[in-house]
Order: C-alpha cells, then sequence, then structure tokens
C-alpha cells in the first residue's frame, strides 16, 4: 500500500536554551514499518510527542488522510487514530496491569462502578494475543520491566490505533521475544497499519521496517529506503561520522591479576540453585541469559539490594556480609540499575547533586556542604566520564540517556568504588553513545576496577567481555572465556532446559 497516511511538514519545537526541532518533514504511508532514527537528543521523542498531542509545535503542520489536524492532548491523537508505545514506561505502578490496559478509559457501569471483570477479560485476551502470559490482577510495580513493556504494548494495541508509533519497544526484550512482537507488527502492517519504528538495535531495522527517516541535531538528516541503504550508511547519517568499531580492544591476556570478589555460595531462595563466581581486578565479567534467567536477582542479591536465602561472599580475600546497599556501596560497589531514570538518578536535580549525592560527608565542614568543593569535584568527575552539558548545574533530566549513564558511572567513581555492576548499561542509549560507554569501561578496568556487566545483547557481551557467567532458569550453567565468548556457546548454554 503506497497511500500516505500521515504528513508532518515543517515542525519545530524549542525548550528554554534548546531548539530541540527545526523544520522536520517526514511522511508515512498506510501499511508500512517506517524507522526514525537518530542518536539521543536528535528529537525523535520530541517529534513524536507533538505527534501524539503530548507537546505543542512552535510551528508546523500536522496531517492525517491529507487533512490537518491540531491535537490540544493526547486523548485528541488517541481519537484520531494515533497510540504511542512510550519509550519510558507511561503506567501506574500501584494499578493492576488490567487497569494501566485501560488507564484513562475505565469500562464503568451505568453508577460509574469500574466493570473490573470486563477489563480483566479484555486484558487477559489482549495479553493472549500478544502470546505472554500477565497476571491481570498483580500491580505493574511487581512486574518485572519485560513484563512491564509488555503492558504498555498492550495498552498501545487494545487502542486500535490506525497510527501505531513504537519508541523503544524491544529494549528490554529477548531476541526471541522481540521476534514475536514482530510477528505482530507484520499482522498490523497487512491490516493497513501504520507503524513508526524507533530502535537503537539497527539490526532490527532490517528485519522489520520498510523505509528510514534519519534526525540528527533536531533536523532532517535524510529519508532512505531499507533495500537501498546498510548499518554503515544508517550510523554515518545519524552522527555525522563513521563509527569502524562500536568495541575497545579486549586486553591480552584476559586479566587474571587479584581476585577482588569471591562469591562462594549464594542461594536466592530455600530449595533454590545455589551459586558461586568470582571477579578479577580489572576484568569484565558479563552476566548473560534470557530474561527471567536470575542475571540481575543474582547481582542485586550479592550486594544486598534484595534478599537472599543463604551467601557466603569474600571481599579482598575478607568474609563480609553485604546485607544492604548501603553496607555494599561502604565497601566499594556500585550499581548502575537497569532502570536509571528511576533507580539511578533523581531528573529533576543537577549533575553536581546527582554526583555528589551520595558522599555530601565528604564536602561537610562545620555541619554544611562546601558548595564550591562539591561542584570542582563533580566537575572534574563529569569531565573523566565524558558528560556533555553546558555546566554540573544542568538538570540531569535534559540530558540524553548516555549522558545520564555517565553521571550515574561519575557518582561512584566519587565514591571511589572498586566494583561497578553495570545493569543493561545501554539500554536506549544511541550507538555513538554506546562506543562512548564502552570505552569507558575499558578504562575503568584499566583504572583497576573490576566490572559485572548484566546485559541483554549479546552483541555487547560477546565484544565486551573477558568471562561471561551463563545464567538458565537461576543457575549459572557455563563461564566462558576466551574463544568460547560468541554468540553461539552463549544461546546454546543459556538455553538448557528451556521449552518453548
Amino acid at each position: 500500500m503506497n497511500t500516505e497516511i500521515l504528513r508532518l511538514e515543517g515542525v519545530s519545537k524549542g525548550f528554554p536554551g534548546v531548539k530541540a526541532l527545526q523544520g522536520i518533514n517526514l511522511s508515512i504511508r498506510q501499511g508500512e514499518v517506517h524507522a526514525l532514527l537518530g542518536e539521543n537528543g536528535a528529537g525523535k521523542s520530541t517529534l513524536m510527542k507533538i505527534l501524539c498531542g503530548i507537546y505543542q509545535a512552535d510551528e508546523g503542520r500536522i496531517f492525517i488522510d491529507g487533512q490537518e489536524r491540531k491535537f490540544a492532548g493526547y486523548f485528541d491523537a488517541i481519537a484520531a487514530g494515533v497510540g504511542i508505545i512510550f519509550q519510558e514506561f507511561s503506567l501506574i505502578p500501584y494499578l493492576t496491569a488490567a487497569e494501566n490496559i485501560f488507564l484513562g478509559r475505565f469500562k464503568t457501569n451505568g453508577l460509574g462502578l469500574m466493570r473490573k471483570a470486563e477489563m480483566r477479560q479484555a486484558a487477559q485476551a489482549q495479553f493472549a494475543e500478544l502470546g505472554v502470559h500477565i497476571d491481570v490482577d498483580v500491580p505493574v510495580h511487581k512486574l518485572s520491566v519485560a513484563q512491564q513493556q509488555f503492558v504498555e504494548i498492550g495498552k498501545a494495541l487494545s487502542l486500535k490505533a490506525r497510527i501505531l508509533v513504537l519508541d523503544e519497544p524491544t529494549a528490554t526484550l529477548t531476541p526471541g521475544v522481540a521476534e514475536h512482537l514482530f510477528k505482530i507488527m507484520r499482522e498490523l502492517r497487512a491490516k493497513g497499519v501504520a507503524m513508526i519504528f524507533i530502535s537503537h538495535h539497527l539490526d532490527e531495522i532490517f528485519e522489520i521496517c520498510d523505509r528510514v527517516s534519519v534526525l540528527r541535531d533536531g533536523a532532517n538528516a535524510g529519508h532512505v529506503d531499507v533495500a537501498d541503504t546498510d548499518v554503515h550508511a544508517l550510523v554515518e547519517m545519524m552522527v555525522g561520522r563513521k563509527i569502524e568499531n562500536n568495541f575497545p580492544p579486549k586486553p591480552h591476556p584476559a586479566p587474571r591479576g587479584r581476585k577482588v570478589l569471591d562469591v562462594q555460595s549464594i542461594q536466592l531462595v530455600k530449595d533454590g540453585p545455589v551459586n558461586k563466581f568470582d571477579l578479577y581486578e580489572g576484568e569484565i565479567l558479563g552476566f548473560a541469559g534470557l530474561v527471567g534467567s536470575g542475571r540481575t536477582e543474582l547481582a542485586l542479591g550479592m550486594m544486598g539490594a534484595d534478599p537472599v536465602h543463604q551467601k557466603t561472599v569474600l571481599l579482598d580475600g575478607k568474609p563480609t556480609t553485604l546485607k544492604t546497599p548501603t553496607q555494599a556501596l561502604a565497601e566499594g560497589i556500585g550499581l548502575l540499575p537497569e532502570s536509571r531514570k528511576v533507580q539511578g538518578l533523581i531528573t529533576s536535580f543537577s549533575i553536581r547533586f546527582n554526583i555528589s549525592m551520595n558522599n555530601l560527608g565528604k564536602y561537610l565542614k562545620g555541619g554544611l556542604v562546601q558548595q564550591a568543593a562539591e561542584r570542582k569535584s563533580a566537575t572534574e568527575l563529569a569531565k573523566l566520564v565524558g558528560v556533555k552539558a553546558p555546566s554540573v548545574e544542568a538538570i540531569v533530566g535534559t540530558l540524553s540517556g548516555g549522558n545520564q549513564q555517565k553521571v550515574v558511572i561519575a557518582r561512584w567513581l566519587n565514591h571511589e568504588c572498586k566494583v561497578l555492576i553495570f545493569d543493561e548499561p545501554t539500554r536506549g542509549i544511541d550507538v555513538g553513545a554506546k562506543a562512548e560507554i564502552y570505552q569507558l569501561m575499558r578504562e575503568l578496568t584499566q583504572r583497576g576496577k573490576s566490572i559485572i556487566m548484566v546485559s541483554s545483547e549479546l552483541p555487547e557481551i560477546v565484544g565486551m567481555c573477558d568471562r561471561v557467567a551463563v545464567f538458565s532458569g537461576g543457575s549459572i550453567v557455563a563461564t566462558l572465556d576466551g574463544a568460547s565468548i560468541n554468540s553461539g556457546d552463549i544461546m546454546r548454554q543459556a538455553t538448557k532446559g528451556v521449552t518453548a
């Protein structure tokens, strides 16, 4: 189908001190999957929020089926057939999955009371269509991040949108689950639904998309058919330069110096699997496996962020209990959480505050924080990790995902952490920023830091890790090193005992 369903003409948008979008033009056809690419901060999410009525454009026009439309708010866009799956979840944590599916449009009876049974049944049908099992009565804050992503997807699909925006929908999904989402997208495409697909996984573009539009620095950088381009051309269009290799070279031979962390035994729940692993100075140890395999749970349990049934841990050869994250931090263990905006940062506060907030004691004098010393330290650390911002007084929420991640890293360097746990460190980060994070991680290990890297992205596990602990069903089923660190061996181990 070649009929144009959506056209954006000359869309511009500014925020205080920032010109986010400059004269953007975009054309979407009925029944196509159209990729929208660009680095973090290029304007993709801002443009989509304008399309969905969340932001109002300063200039420009929106046409649907050739008719100009103006959206005063989100529900105007929904009424016009536009739906969005947000990158940052728009879920209410303490409402159930079913209630979140119908958020803002609850089914009610003549007395205004919710028809909960009907909503539960409809939500169950929506998840069945997606091919996922989610308890619709569970508050979403108790669901995994991947399950929350499917609630977000289910909510958008329940709107029966004719134009569907998918903003990083696969960021938390394993390849198998992502492929199931692509199957659903192909079915929607066959029904004439137009989809705008935003992803930093460029291989996905070639698997599911028909055309590509690229933004750079808030402006159009090009439009191309997927069949007429390749990864290198898209990257160069996105960043304005060639990136030859995302991954810095690994040290040879792999680090095998002092044993920093020796987890001799850890059992998360009674009668559950008992695991053990170790970590050496200057190495990157990968935790790989399918979503739900227990990677993050083991890392959090080790450092006291999640309860465990029992564990025996040596740090620098000495026994430690690690009962709480506070104790872990005092022992030199820091965490970059999977959801940096929710768990890792206070986005409404400055870079300076986010870097120093766990370590304000070092700046105290006479009971008062010496802000000059705090600012100097934060500025030096921000420079060290490569944070791009006008100053350390900039609000963290205005930064790109890659720069936000660097702020979290700077905080733990401020605390002089020797062990860093990176949980999905490049989730939602563009290709250019990924390369910077990878380089920074390797530089940290060269300074003697040790890193546990939990990741669902096989290429970065293979490209970055000196050893890889592979998880399946809550157990570490293999620890790979050297030539064994390859996608095939990792997936063979990760799928042991996994049934369809």
